[in-house]
C-alpha cells in the first residue's frame, strides 16, 4: 500500500495541472473546501463532478453500548457527513 498524498503534494500536482503556481492552487483548494463545508453545514449536498457527492444526514437518537462497562447508553441525535463515490471514479479505479 502506498502512502496517502499530502496536502503539499496535492498542491504541487494541482498547480502543475492548472499551469499556475502553488499559491493559486492553495487558494482554489481552500475556496472549494470552504464552499463545501458551508453548503453541507446548511443541510445541502455538493456534487464534485468525477469524484462523488457530499451530503449531511441526520441520525436519530439511539441506544449504544459502552464497550468498557457493557452499559446501554442513549446517544442523542446528531448529524453525519457522508461521501458517495461517483461511478466514473469507481470504474477508473477498477479498470
Amino acid at each position: 500500500m502506498t502512502k496517502p498524498m499530502t496536502k503539499t503534494q496535492l498542491l504541487a500536482a494541482l498547480a502543475d495541472a492548472m499551469g499556475g503556481d502553488k499559491k493559486t492552487a492553495n487558494s482554489a483548494l481552500d475556496a472549494i473546501a470552504a464552499v463545501v463545508a458551508r453548503e453541507v453545514a446548511a443541510g445541502g449536498a455538493v456534487t464534485l463532478p468525477g469524484l462523488g457527492k457530499i451530503v449531511c444526514r441526520a441520525r436519530p437518537e439511539r441506544l449504544v453500548r459502552n464497550p468498557a462497562t457493557g452499559e446501554q447508553v442513549t446517544k442523542p441525535a446528531d448529524k453525519q457527513v457522508k461521501f458517495t463515490i461517483a461511478k466514473a471514479l469507481k470504474d477508473s479505479v477498477n479498470a
